[in-house]
């Protein structure tokens, strides 16, 4: 990934945390001497060294995980656009966003590792419900039919690569510009990159 001195976040607690909060991301590798790539929910584990997750059985993609195990992983925050009218000199347009590519080697799980992966991920994102859903209350037979149903991974995290690029270049009148302009907008993603902004530079 491209990316520019000003815009590299070399925080790896943040980037972690980052990771835990937008883990609907992008599995991408090689199958048949082709990019694919899947959008699925994946999971940081506790000490932050593997990402678990699991493909539809009936998506190919699993297939090349065992002749070309190294893959990569992409996960996308907030992003908007950036007018350079907003600027108080003559500049061009960009865009401000965050993400995060993980490159790692991937394997497939089953068994017990498998169910604890589901576990977890779905206690996860159960866990606002009123009355959260589990893997446990599942009925046996019922479980073990969708368990048949899909294929379990788990990667290796080898190099994790972070951009979060948020205006740095500018200077301060120009950076509070944007977040101003931000600010004034209605969508969540303007309000979001205003806010990581100011984090940065208050």
């Amino acid at each position: 990934m491209y990316i520019p001195p000003y815009s590299k976040n070399p925080n790896e607690e943040e980037i972690k945390d980052f990771i835990r909060q937008n883990g609907f991301g992008i599995l991408i590798n090689q199958l048949d001497g082709q990019p694919c790539a899947t959008h699925i929910p994946m999971m940081l584990n506790e000490n932050g060294h593997k990402i678990t997750g699991h493909l539809a059985r009936g998506n190919k993609q699993w297939r090349s995980f065992d002749t070309h195990p190294r893959v990569l992983a992409i996960f996308s925050g907030p992003h908007t656009y950036i007018s350079s009218s907003w600027y108080d000199h003559e500049n061009v347009p960009t865009w401000n966003y965050i993400a995060v590519h993980v490159t790692g080697q991937i394997k497939i799980i089953e068994g017990e590792e498998l169910l604890e992966s589901l576990k977890h991920l779905t206690n996860k994102y159960e866990k606002p419900s009123a009355k959260p859903f589990t893997v446990e209350g599942m009925s046996p037979g019922y479980l073990k039919k969708e368990l048949l149903g899909i294929v379990g991974f788990e990667i290796t995290i080898e190099k994790v690569e972070a951009t979060y690029k948020l205006s740095q270049n500018r200077d301060k009148e120009n950076y509070q510009r944007v977040i101003n302009a931000l600010e004034d907008r209605k969508d969540n993603g303007s309000h979001e990159i205003a806010e990581e902004m100011k984090k940065r530079r208050p």
